[in-house]
């Protein structure tokens, strides 16, 4: 009896700059808990030149695609165009963006995230705002605060402004955790690269200007399956513009999430890379 082989329903696109470790750590965390009959990966190298991709190149599991920098790209145009590189090779149902700082935790992450966006036709991507838990008390004060400040601006007519969620600083599925219907990507010839536009921005607009749901999870929920180490790529990386107090803060930050995936366990499984 012929077995046939399963299609696979999802494609992970990965963003990838000179991170050997963290880059480690997220892939051998997902070689762990993800089922690759359902899934594939597509890492997306941007000129790294250095260990990481000498890494990258030994794992016959992934997918490697390696692009050169454009002369005076920005960080941002980079992440936007590595994706939209990967993005061309997806023949899946589903496609979905992460960063190499986001570590899965646990072995239906991917089922619950197919589960969310099958319960609708009309979904046509789930994912995150922002994947971060905060105390009660600091939520309910950015919530005032923010309250006031809108109701400040709109009795001043002041209609420029960095508020989030209103205007042109809409909310949108960023790309630590985005998962799109490929189809739906294709038929709108949407991609993730626009201008100087923060990569999935566009996208979120456009498919919600044509009808279709967008749906973010809470913090509260999404973290039990993923962990998002914000800015960890710019944080190692101080070349690519971040203050120095960010730095110290984003490294605080990463030892603590490192410290509760127990990454040095899995930074010393090398059989997770066969």
């Amino acid at each position: 009896m012929t077995t046939i082989p399963t299609q696979p329903m999802v494609t992970i696109l990965i963003p990838h700059y000179k991170t050997l470790e963290l880059t480690t750590l997220c892939l051998r965390l997902l070689r762990r808990h993800t089922d690759f009959n359902k899934a594939k990966i597509i890492v997306v190298d941007n000129d790294s030149q250095d260990a990481s991709l000498n890494y990258l190149r030994k794992l016959s599991w992934i997918e490697l695609v390696e692009r050169k920098a454009i002369l005076g790209e920005s960080p941002t145009q980079s992440h936007a165009r590595a994706l939209d590189m990967a993005l061309a090779r997806v023949t899946t149902p589903y496609v979905l963006s992460i960063h190499t700082d986001t570590l899965v935790k646990r072995p239906d992450w991917l089922e619950f995230l197919i589960t969310q966006i099958e319960k609708d036709p009309h979904i046509a991507g789930v994912g995150s705002w922002k994947l971060e838990l905060k105390p009660s008390w600091r939520q309910l004060l950015k919530l005032v605060e923010h309250s006031i400040q809108r109701i400040y601006y709109s009795v001043i007519g002041k209609e420029k402004h960095g508020l989030q969620g209103i205007g042109e600083n809409y909310y949108y599925l960023r790309s630590h955790c985005a998962m799109y219907r490929t189809r739906l990507l294709k038929k709108l010839n949407l991609y993730f690269a626009d201008g100087d536009m923060v990569a999935g921005k566009i996208i979120h607009k456009r498919l919600r200007d044509a009808g279709y749901k967008m749906i973010f999870f809470p913090s509260s929920m999404l973290i039990r399956y993923i962990e998002h180490i914000n800015h960890a790529t710019t944080v190692l990386n101080p070349q690519l513009s971040t203050r120095q107090k960010s730095i110290d803060k984003g490294m605080r930050r990463i030892e603590k999430s490192l410290e509760r995936l127990n990454a040095k366990a899995i930074l010393q499984d090398a059989s997770l890379d066969l």
